[in-house]
């Protein structure tokens, strides 16, 4: 779930007019809060105010695109991890260009920068999944960066789009978990196996609205073509044991309750866990098995946050200079580090939790391929009656 905080504020620099709108994008579940415990008013407006004076700080000392050009890059983001709050400030310390952070849910931004138009204050637009990449893409929202940048040199090509529009900084592995006391290590190993009817009544999902969903069935229909993919989906709505619901996080949490034998999430929820103050948390993840599905064959399905150079951007030497140091060592160390992704650039250390999940085959079909398939795979899915 997320939660919005939105903030007008108008002020007059230099005769210029300003308006700061700040979207605060809180998914709950991800950081360990219960989706019960609702954000009370007070917190939230107290946050508000916050952010607000951030923003203000922000606008005032750096007025973007205006007059500091190239010293200022204007961040539209659908990340909200810790992670990223570190490279904006190593980055501002390597390059004494700032970050002016607007947050939320990737089809808000989407829209956003459609509205906007040649107007955008955009520079970078950084979101999770190949999905919504595709539909930026898609939008005509990238311009594609030069071809002399080092992103070429340091992404591998199938983690970054052919043509240069957006590029790949983290990969996250969607694996099968399972309750260690329902199922045991080698009962299933397919994707594929998810249909079978062994496993009637007994999996976990989250909704097919989810997009880290959407990008997986769309990697099933580059394998297996439409049909199959479809009496796959069909077979696995036949084995859920509840109506589709939560995020990641409940998947974890509801397998290791015993609510259920199977599931499947992102790795880096599991890394998160793993390493969280909470004994609760930490316990949760002690009672489930992770399967790399796959190994014998295509390999796991591995997805990927990423982004790319607003079409408008005012700041474009500023931008291409935030992108690649997304992909630097240092930034992909802090990926890797505080949120338990995995890096796209080859050599950098994984974070130990990371390690402890063990070494795996990875699917290497490009993520522009699966997530060119996004609205075949929405379609597919509503067929399957997947809610």
């Amino acid at each position: 779930m997320y939660t919005y905080c939105l903030i007008a504020i108008s002020g007059c620099v230099e005769r210029l007019q300003f308006e700061v709108r700040c979207f605060l994008a809180v998914d709950k579940e991800s950081k360990g809060i219960s989706s019960d415990m609702g954000m009370k008013r007070r917190a939230l407006l107290a946050t508000g105010t916050a952010i607000a004076a951030a923003a203000i700080h922000q606008v005032w000392s750096a007025e973007p695109g205006v007059a500091q050009a190239n010293k200022v890059v204007n961040l539209y983001s659908a990340r909200h991890y810790d992670a990223d709050n570190k490279v904006y400030q190593a980055f501002f310390k390597k390059t004494g260009i700032k970050v002016n952070l607007v947050e939320a849910p990737a089809d808000k931004l989407i829209e956003r920068l459609k509205s906007e138009g040649a107007n955008s204050p955009a520079d970078v637009l950084i979101t999770v999944d190949a999905g919504n990449l595709w539909r930026t893409q898609q939008a005509g929202l990238f311009q594609k960066v030069p071809t002399s940048s080092s992103l070429y040199s340091r992404i591998p090509a199938n983690l970054r789009d052919p043509d240069g529009f957006w590029f790949g900084f983290t990969k996250r592995a969607r694996v099968i978990i399972y309750n260690k006391t329902k199922v045991k290590p080698g009962e299933i190993a397919r994707y594929e196996d998810l249909a079978d009817p062994k496993w009637r009544g007994k999996i976990l999902m989250r909704s097919s609205s989810n997009v880290y969903n959407q990008s997986l069935v769309g990697s099933l229909i580059a394998a297996l073509g439409a049909a199959k993919t479809e009496a796959w989906a069909k077979g696995l709505v036949a084995n859920f044991a509840r109506p589709p619901e939560g995020n990641d996080v409940s998947q974890i949490k509801s397998l290791a309750a015993g609510m259920g034998s199977l599931s499947v999430v992102n790795t880096y929820y599991l890394g998160r866990l793993a390493k969280s103050s909470k004994a609760e948390d930490r316990q949760a993840v002690e009672k489930v098995g992770i399967i790399f599905p796959n190994q014998k064959d295509r390999g796991t399905h591995v997805n990927i946050s990423g982004g790319g150079i607003a079409k408008h951007s005012p700041n474009r030497k500023a931008a291409q200079l935030y992108l690649e140091y997304l992909a630097s060592p240092e930034a992909q160390k802090i990926f890797a580090g505080n949120n338990y992704e995995y890096p796209v650039v080859p050599g950098v250390a994984i974070d130990p939790v990371l390690v402890s999940f063990g070494k795996f085959k990875e699917d290497k079909l490009n993520p522009k391929v699966f997530g060119g398939w996004n609205r075949a795979a929405i379609q597919l899915m509503d067929r399957a009656g997947w809610k």
